[in-house]
């Protein structure tokens, strides 16, 4: 079982979502974040879609520093079988080989259970 973390861009989501969701992945949760990687990236920074004036002290970045940017962070558990389905899939929709593509990174994940049923282990994914 593992646990993929991939944060990407934010124009990306829906085609991400609707990729995944293709190829027998429908079930994750994505969430906003900010960060930077050594590439200064393309697209909008998260100060041009901020509205809230207190908030833009954290998009400043020291002398010639990157700003952070605005991704999505998308979370899915796979079983080991289709760790590689998953990871070819947000590639193939997010690879643009401009810096700022986003971020794949794959964990062992011990278990995995039902809240509701109780069942655990692979039988608990989709």
């Amino acid at each position: 079982m593992k646990l993929i973390l991939a944060i990407i861009r934010i124009a990306k989501m829906n085609e991400t979502k609707e990729a995944l969701a293709e190829v027998g992945l429908p079930s994750f949760t994505a969430t906003g974040v900010l960060g930077r990687g050594r590439g200064r990236g393309i697209g909008p920074t998260f100060q041009e879609t901020l509205s809230d004036p207190d908030k833009k002290s954290l998009l400043s970045a020291p002398g010639d520093m990157p700003r952070l940017k605005s991704k999505r962070m998308i979370t899915l558990v796979v079983t080991d079988d289709k760790k590689d389905l998953a990871v070819e899939t947000i590639i193939k929709v997010n690879q643009s080989a401009n810096s700022g593509d986003g971020k794949i990174f794959v964990i062992n994940a011990i278990d995995s259970v039902t809240v509701r049923t109780g069942v655990s282990g692979d039988a608990s994914l989709d």
